[in-house]
Order: C-alpha cells, then structure tokens, then sequence
C-alpha cells in the first residue's frame, strides 16, 4: 500500500525528474489536509458498527426487495454477509482517507470484487448506492463533532463506487 507521498516520489523517480512546481503544490495539499484526514478516520473508527448499521437500515428502507424472499440479503446469512462488506468498503476507506491514495482500495477492495460479485450473481447498483450512504453518514457526523471536511472525505468512497459502476460485474 502506497500513499500519497510514495505514489509521487516514485512516478517522478521513475522518470528521472526532480520534483516541480506540481509536485510541490500536490505535497502541500497533502500536509493541509492531513488533520482533517486523520479526524475523519478517527470518526468511522469510533462510530464504524453504528455507522454500517445506519447504512444497511437506510438502504433496505429504500430498497426493500433486497430483503424479500429472492433478494441478494434474503436470508440472516446473506443480510450479515451484506453488512460485513459494507464494513470492509468503509474501513478500506479509512486506510485510503489517511494515506491520502486510493491505491489500496485498487489492491485490497476492487480487484478481487469484481470476480467475486460476479460469481455470487451480487448486484452493484446497492453496493454502490451502500458506499454513498456510509459517505453521507461519516460526513454528518463529522459536521456533528466540528470538522469542515471538504472534498476529503469525498474521494475514497466516489472512487470505489466510480470503478464500481463503470465496470460491468
């Protein structure tokens, strides 16, 4: 697992440059960001069980078929299974939140995702539509404790539910 930090140093010691005026700013950006980064992983690791919770009520509200006989969380196995992944999508986002890179969601999350939702016949418009939910979540409750999040917090769960959606699983 890289960070933002590694990525940059190594796509410029790749090609044998010293770092930019581009580099720099993306370093910067990177440091002025790391409290509110760290702030918000501290919240989905405090709230992480209440947080899931909340999402899986929220999206069975709003998609009701899923837990109907034939649906993808019919079943207490398949519902729990459902809000295990739910758990993994949002502490994967933790670890890419603080690394300030998503290259651990393309390693630990995605790739093997695809292979498996496809085997298991999982549909991806409730995953995907789980993920913003968790989003919305951790964003309220850091607007709850005081902390301005910006885009931040944004990227690691529009980056999961955007490779998502543009794969055909």
């Amino acid at each position: 697992m890289r960070d933002a930090v590694t990525s940059l140093i190594k796509n410029y010691d790749n090609t044998g440059r010293y770092l930019d005026r581009n580099a720099i700013d993306r370093l910067k950006s990177y440091f002025d960001s790391g409290i509110v980064r760290v702030q918000a992983a501290a919240v989905i690791t405090s709230n992480a069980a209440a947080i899931v919770k909340q999402a899986g009520l929220q999206l069975f509200e709003e998609q009701p078929e899923l837990i109907r006989p034939g649906g993808n969380a019919y079943t207490t196995r398949r519902y729990a299974a459902c809000l295990r992944d739910m758990d993994y999508y949002l502490r994967y986002a933790s670890y890419a939140l603080v690394a300030g890179d998503t290259d651990v969601l393309d390693e630990r999350v995605l790739e093997g995702l695809r292979e498996t939702y496809n085997s298991l016949g999982v549909p991806i418009g409730p995953t995907v539509r789980g993920i913003q939910i968790m989003k919305e979540i951790v964003k309220a409750q850091l607007e709850e404790s005081g902390v301005a999040s910006g885009s931040v917090v944004d990227q690691p769960f529009d980056y999961m539910t955007r490779e998502l959606s543009e794969k055909n699983i």
